[in-house]
């Protein structure tokens, strides 16, 4: 492992458990990190929300970490108040892993910018 990519866990692991002491629970991984920030991008605050609106929150959030680069760009809000983001740059081809890096490194700006976490 480079040491590049040990400092990026190092300061991955440190925000997962910054997010834990602020909300009770260490976030398991990226997943539940993205549910997250959709909820709080949201603005409506914690409830019960279906598996399609799951779906949608972790897509908010997407979309809201990769417009920090430029990606995504924040169209308005519906009827319900729930973000729409339009693509407005193509996002590169990566595996698997190295789309979990991109959105992980962005997540972690994300914190840093917005939540002064």
């Amino acid at each position: 492992m480079l040491k590049k990519d040990l400092e990026f866990d190092i300061k991955w692991n440190e925000l997962l458990k910054k997010i834990g002491k602020k909300i009770g629970k260490k976030p398991e991984d990226l997943n539940a990190v993205l549910f997250l920030i959709g909820v709080h991008e949201l603005g409506k605050g914690i409830k019960n929300f279906t598996k399609e609106q799951k779906q949608d929150l972790m897509h908010i959030a997407i979309c809201k970490v990769l417009s920090l680069s430029g990606y995504y760009r924040l169209e308005g809000l519906d009827e319900d108040g729930w973000p729409h983001w339009k693509l407005i740059k193509k996002l590169p081809h990566f595996d698997i892993l190295e789309q979990e890096k991109l959105l992980k490194m962005h997540v972690l700006e994300y914190f840093e910018e917005e939540l002064d976490l």
